[in-house]
C-alpha cells in the first residue's frame, strides 16, 4: 500500500466521522458549561463521570480523588450501579494506572490493561468487572493533581487520540469545578458558623464582665459562673459538630459497608439514652423486632444518627413522655421509626429542619442546640444510599424515619451484573 494511498483512507476517514466529533465537542462545551452550575458536590461528580462515558463511548468511568492524609486514592462517583463497598477500596498511588497518571501528571492510554504491571487488580477482583483496556487523564488545577478520571472498556475499537483530548478536556474543567465546589462549601460552612459563634460568644463577653466586678452578689456569681460553663460545652459541641459535617459535605467523611443487624443496635441504643431518658422523666419503648434482613451500612455511622434522634426525643419532651422505637420493612428496605410525645415542630419550620444551624423558633429558650445534628444525620443516612424524614404536629409529637437498603447477597452467591465500575 503506498503512503499516498494511506494518507488517503485516513482523509476519508476524518471526513466521514467529522460529524460525530462535531457532535462530541459540542456535548463537551455543553457539560463544561453545566459544570459550573452546581455546588453540590455528589451531583457535579456524577455528572462528570456520566459525561465521561458519554464522550469516549465506554462501557464505565470512574473519578478518583487523592487523599493527603492516607497518600492514596479513592473511587468517589462512577458510572452505573455503584457497586455496594466500592468507597472502601483504596488504589495505591505506587502500584496501580491511575496512580501513575496522578503521579506523572500525564495521560495513559492502556489497550491491554491485564498485561499491564500497573493494572490494580484488586478492584475487578471486588467488583467483579472485566477490564479490557483504560485510558486515565490527571485533574489538574492551576497548583496541584488532585486527582484522576478514567474511562474503561471501550465499545467499539480502541481510545484513540480524540478520546484522550476528550476526556483531558473535561478533566480539566471538571478539576476547577471541583476545586470552586470546595472552596465554596468551606467558605459557605466557615461564614455561616462565624455568626453562629457570636452569640454565645457574646454571653461570655457580657458574663466575664459582670464576673470582674468586686461587688457582684455570690449568688449572681453562680449564676453567671453556670451561663459561662454552658456556652463553652456549646461552644465545644458545635466545634465538633461543624468539623464533622465539613468532612461529610467535602467528601472526606468515608464509610464502611458492611452488614448491620439493625435490632442489636437498637437495643445498644436504647440502653446507652436510657439513664438519660429516666432521669427527665421520659420512658423509651421498643417494639418487636420482625424478621428483617440486615442492611448495608456502617455501623457507627447509624450509631451516630440513631443517639442523636432518640436523645433528641428525650430533650424535647416533657416529663412522663415516651420515645418509641420501631423496625418495620416496606418492600425490599429497612425502616427505623423513632416517634415521641414531646411539643412538635410548626408547619413553618418544617422545610427548614434540615437546614444547617436553624433550630426551631421558641421564645422561652427551652433548649439551645448547635442547630447542625440533624443536618449530620441527614447526611449519613443519605451516604449510605438511604433516606431521613420527619412527620411532625404541634402539641403531638414527631417521628424520623430512616429507611435503608437491604444487604447485598454474599458474594459468592451474587450474579454477575452488568458493567462495574473500573479499575484504577
Amino acid at each position: 500500500m503506498t503512503k499516498a494511498r494511506t494518507e488517503g483512507e485516513r482523509d476519508q476517514s476524518a471526513i466521514r466521522n467529522y460529524p460525530s466529533l462535531l457532535r462530541r465537542y459540542d456535548r463537551l462545551l455543553e457539560v463544561t458549561f453545566n459544570l459550573g452550575s452546581t455546588f453540590d458536590l455528589t451531583l457535579l461528580l456524577t455528572q462528570v463521570v456520566e459525561a465521561a462515558q458519554e464522550l469516549t463511548d465506554c462501557e464505565a468511568t470512574s473519578l478518583l480523588l487523592y487523599d493527603p492524609k492516607t497518600r492514596h486514592l479513592r473511587f468517589e462517583a462512577a458510572t452505573n450501579v455503584l457497586l455496594e463497598g466500592l468507597d472502601r477500596i483504596v488504589v495505591p498511588t505506587d502500584n496501580s494506572i491511575a496512580g501513575w497518571v496522578f503521579i506523572h501528571g500525564e495521560p495513559l492510554n492502556v489497550q491491554e490493561a491485564l498485561s499491564d504491571a500497573r493494572f490494580f487488580r484488586e478492584v475487578d477482583v471486588l467488583t467483579r468487572f472485566q477490564t479490557r483496556s483504560v485510558l486515565g487523564v490527571p485533574l489538574h488545577t492551576k497548583s496541584k493533581t488532585i486527582g484522576v478520571l478514567e474511562a474503561v472498556n471501550k465499545r467499539v475499537g480502541a481510545f484513540g487520540d480524540e478520546d484522550v483530548r476528550l476526556l483531558q478536556a473535561l478533566g480539566a474543567q471538571a478539576a476547577i469545578a471541583i476545586e470552586n465546589t470546595r472552596l465554596f462549601q468551606q467558605s459557605d460552612l466557615v461564614s455561616e458558623l462565624v455568626h453562629e459563634l457570636r452569640t454565645p460568644l457574646s454571653s461570655l463577653t457580657a458574663a466575664a464582665h459582670l464576673l470582674r466586678r468586686p461587688d457582684l452578689p455570690e449568688d449572681q456569681r453562680k449564676k453567671l459562673s453556670e451561663t459561662v460553663y454552658g456556652e463553652v460545652i456549646r461552644l465545644n459541641d458545635m466545634a465538633t459538630d461543624f468539623l464533622e459535617l465539613a468532612r461529610l459535605e467535602s467528601g472526606r467523611g468515608k464509610f464502611i459497608r458492611e452488614p448491620v443487624h439493625l435490632g442489636g443496635l437498637v437495643r445498644e441504643c436504647l440502653e446507652i439514652v436510657r439513664p438519660q431518658a429516666d432521669a427527665d422523666g421520659v420512658t423509651l419503648e421498643a417494639g418487636s423486632d420482625p424478621p428483617l434482613a440486615t442492611v448495608q451500612g456502617d455501623r457507627n455511622r447509624l450509631k451516630q444518627v440513631l443517639l442523636n434522634l432518640l436523645t433528641n426525643g428525650v430533650k424535647y419532651n416533657h416529663r412522663g413522655g415516651r420515645v418509641r422505637i420501631d423496625l418495620r420493612s416496606d418492600g425490599s428496605d429497612a425502616v427505623i421509626d423513632i416517634s415521641d410525645t414531646g411539643r412538635g415542630i410548626p408547619a413553618e419550620s418544617l422545610p427548614h429542619i434540615f437546614e444547617r444551624f436553624y433550630r426551631v423558633p421558641d421564645p422561652e429558650g427551652y433548649i439551645a442546640g448547635t442547630g447542625l445534628g440533624l443536618v449530620i444525620a441527614k447526611r449519613i443516612v443519605e451516604g449510605l444510599g438511604g433516606t431521613l424524614s420527619l412527620e411532625s404536629e404541634i402539641g403531638r409529637g414527631s417521628t424520623f424515619s430512616v429507611r435503608l437498603p437491604p444487604a447485598p447477597p454474599p458474594s459468592d452467591t451474587r450474579p454477575l451484573r452488568q458493567p462495574r465500575p473500573p479499575a484504577g
